[in-house]
């Protein structure tokens, strides 16, 4: 391995806590890592893509993107489609990560087949535990075939080594080969093979690091005049075809780019398929008078005459049409103007109030307002007062750890928190993952409320983080993950007999304190997750079965059964 990558190597495990691992796993950690992150740009751990083992297939990393989110769960998928989603857009991302520092046609040919056993109901070919969690997700994304009315999923393979690119004749020909045999099964809209080699995971290293950036001719604008807290603002128009680049990168919108917490992809309801039409028909040269437009927020800009460079922006209005436009850039000519607003600015109460007056035609709560930004602002400097050792990272905005040199493991996206913070103090674990989408709709409500003591989320947090370093580090048996939410609750309940306080009492925060004194310390945490394991084992027996412990049920026996434990 080369010196780069070497560097690259040892930078990732400490981000990410893997340093105890062995080196090839660490390598395939990071080549799963920096390959899905191409096509999903949000926070996510790369234990949970990697499944490089025995009975592997040949393959190191899965990502399945599904509209525009990492699916890495099947309850999680089942999440999704209980919103019964107009469409099923998925992409297949397969990487096989070898330290050689050459690729071999062979080897390529050996990914390319268990690429397609992976596939295969028939297969005879022996698939690790890992495997066959992402077949299953595989399976069910199929089983609702009928709404790939996008085209069937992509399915895109990436052959890493820390070798240079050439253009070789055999490993070319084995590459098109490949193409052929999974091209064959028509499982696919899409079949490509990448080759990844030094400088490539350089690359995109330096991607995964990086905020977002584009360069952009805005020449049909107007300057908006000085106002306190705006460096710079302009409102005016550009074609949708030279609008989409900002949006989109490998033919992918880029989910980041959007303030999603306020408001995601609807898919076609009436306002999105009435834009559609639009699009569709004569009348396309009227959507710049007829739509609200884009409203795009740069906390770093540069400008020449009409060339404008964006960093770090959001796209905090706009969304629907950005994906309408997207879906349908085959009807899209030069006479779809886009109306643009553009602002720089990096005042947060300026970036809150833009978001909270352009989303206001959308039925968002003020409470929903309140949680991802005041309440947000609050709990990202609650977790950043602990000392070092016991500090997390409460993500407020996405990627804006990216760059940073922190450990990536105490970063705490809203998702984690909110499902750490249900399962631990408002013990519903069952409701984390399977029923998450309605768990979300209480943030605001009874879930990052105002009158909330901030100690209870840093403190699931804090266990959630604990949890998988345990299980990143093999000291929790990894057939436990399915439970990680129930471990949890049995955690509070066993580290600490008291009853529980009201979430806004001020006794709740020595009662977390008490909860953290055992976390804090690395032989007193062990002995406490020792014992919530134990809890779950005698719950569900010899049986971890996901169907049985995703239930109310299970959370009542559980509660129980730690209520007895002296």
């Amino acid at each position: 391995m080369d010196m780069i990558t070497e560097g690259l190597l040892a930078e990732f495990s400490k981000e990410f806590q893997i340093e105890a691992l062995q080196e090839d796993k660490r390598f395939e950690h990071l080549c799963g890592f920096i390959v899905v992150k191409r096509h999903y740009s949000e926070t996510f751990d790369p234990k949970e893509i990697v499944v490089g083992a025995s009975g592997d297939l040949g393959i190191d990393a899965i990502g399945i993107v599904v509209n525009g989110i990492l699916v890495t769960e099947k309850d999680q998928l089942e999440d999704m489609l209980d919103g019964n989603p107009d469409y099923l857009d998925v992409t297949f991302i397969f990487v096989q990560a070898d330290r050689g520092s050459n690729f071999e046609a062979a080897k390529l040919g050996s990914f390319g087949y268990g690429v397609g056993e992976f596939f295969d109901p028939n297969t005879k070919e022996p698939r690790n535990a890992r495997i066959m969690e992402f077949v299953e997700i595989m399976r069910a994304i199929y089983a609702r075939s009928s709404k790939f009315k996008r085209g069937n999923p992509a399915c895109l393979l990436y052959y890493v080594t820390t070798g240079k690119v050439v253009g070789d004749a055999s490993l070319a020909a084995r590459a098109a080969k490949t193409k052929e045999e999974l091209a064959s099964l028509e499982y696919f809209s899409e079949v490509d093979v990448t080759l990844i080699g030094a400088a490539d995971i350089l690359k995109l290293y330096t991607f995964s690091k990086n905020a977002i950036s584009r360069e952009f001719a805005f020449p049909s604008r107007q300057d908006i005049p000085e106002i306190p807290g705006v460096k710079e603002a302009f409102v005016g128009f550009i074609p949708a075809l030279h609008y989409l680049p900002i949006v989109c990168d490998n033919d992918e919108i880029v989910r980041s780019v959007f303030y999603d917490n306020v408001r995601d992809w609807q898919g076609y309801n009436d306002v999105n398929d009435e834009i559609r039409l639009t699009l569709k028909s004569d009348r396309r040269r009227r959507f710049v008078l007829m739509n609200n437009g884009i409203t795009i927020i740069a906390r770093n800009m540069t400008h020449t005459g009409s060339k404008f460079v964006i960093e770090d922006f959001q796209i905090v209005n706009g969304c629907q049409t950005s994906h309408v436009l997207f879906d349908n850039k085959d009807q899209l000519d030069d006479s779809v103007l886009v109306p643009l607003r553009l602002i720089w600015t990096q005042d947060e109460e300026v970036i809150e109030d833009i978001i909270h007056a352009t989303n206001k035609q959308t039925e968002v709560t003020s409470e929903q307002f309140f949680a991802i930004t005041t309440f947000a602002r609050h709990l990202e400097a609650f977790f950043k007062n602990f000392p070092e050792g016991k500090r997390l990272y409460y993500e407020r905005r996405s990627r804006q750890y990216d760059g940073l040199s922190v450990e990536k493991t105490r970063v705490v996206p809203q998702t984690n928190a909110v499902r750490a913070f249900a399962a631990m103090f408002l013990a519903e674990p069952h409701n984390t993952v399977r029923s998450y989408k309605k768990l979300s709709e209480r943030v605001g409500n009874d879930i990052f409320i105002h009158a909330h003591k901030l100690y209870p989320y840093y403190t699931s947090a804090y266990a959630l983080y604990l949890l998988e370093f345990l299980f990143r580090n093999q000291k929790i048996d990894s057939k436990y993950k399915v439970a990680r939410y129930q471990i949890l609750l049995a955690l509070r309940l066993i580290g600490n007999k008291s009853p529980m306080p009201q979430l806004n009492a001020n006794a709740m925060d020595k009662y977390c304190e008490a909860i953290c004194e055992s976390l804090w310390d690395p032989s007193k945490a062990d002995a406490l997750f020792d014992k919530a394991v134990k809890a779950i084992d005698a719950v569900a027996g010899s049986n971890l079965d996901r169907d049985k412990l995703h239930t109310a049920k299970f959370t009542e026996d559980l509660i129980h059964h730690c209520s007895t434990l002296s």
